[in-house]
């Protein structure tokens, strides 16, 4: 309802006013409609009518806090939970990250594999070579799934910008850490390369880990070339689970 709305008694007496007015009467000679002498009407002021316009807009003010308080009573703000996670996603660790950390935890948790950088470089592989090796026993349905990609990997590594010691400790790392933690799946990304010498290292030291079950280039989504997913062997511990 409009703010500015006056009583019916106040608009009765304006439009009394204004008629008067029109027709050049004075406010103290009015008659009424059968032409006789008409007593005074007492026209508001400007302070009345303020004061009219004010108590009404009042009345209806507390009127309307009234049914919003009506109407919100028992009501209790909720938390919204719906709020962006400024938190800085995990990343993969990068093989200076991982050799680091292999010479901090010391010879009695170090990774033990043996691997010879010569036997990887006697056989050099391209940027482009599409990798694959698997051990004899494994089913070739498992195979055909890690080359899809559907082997869900647990945990990867990122070789670029590392030297060959420092991607053989990562590599070596990676895959103990991940039988540690009872996964079966990792990603190695050793890019592709000029030479390509990281990917042709990391082909031949996976070929040497005995825990490896096979590995391959992974599809383009998750790296194409330029990454192998690796499968492993279950430990021990995850085997009685």
């Amino acid at each position: 309802m409009p703010n500015n709305l006056f009583s019916k008694q106040i608009q009765a007496q304006l439009k009394q006013l204004k008629t008067e007015l029109a027709k050049g009467r004075s406010s103290d000679d009015r008659t009424d409609e059968n032409g006789k002498p008409t007593d005074n009407v007492a026209l508001p002021s400007k302070q009345q009518v303020a004061k009219q316009v004010k108590k009404y807009d009042s009345e209806h003010l507390d009127d309307d806090k009234l049914l919003f308080m009506q109407a919100m009573s028992g009501v209790r703000p909720i938390k919204d939970k719906n709020l962006a996670n400024k938190a800085k996603p995990s990343q993969k660790p990068d093989a200076t990250t991982l050799a680091k950390r292999a010479s901090a935890q010391g010879n009695d948790d170090s990774p033990s594999h043996q691997l010879s950088d010569m036997q990887a470089l006697l056989n050099p592989v391209s940027g482009d070579t599409y990798l694959s090796y698997k051990v004899p026993t494994l089913q070739n349905k498992v195979f055909n799934e890690l080359k899809q990609g559907k082997i869900r990997w647990h945990d990867a590594v990122d070789l670029h910008g590392s030297s060959i010691e420092e991607a053989r400790e990562a590599v070596s790392q990676l895959i103990s850490q991940a039988r540690k933690n009872n996964e079966t799946s990792v990603k190695i990304i050793h890019g592709k390369g000029t030479d390509s010498i990281l990917k042709t290292c990391v082909n031949g030291w996976l070929r040497q880990i005995p825990e490896v079950l096979a590995f391959c280039s992974a599809p383009t989504p998750q790296g194409g070339n330029g990454a192998v997913l690796v499968l492993l062997k279950k430990s021990e511990t995850a085997k009685n689970v």
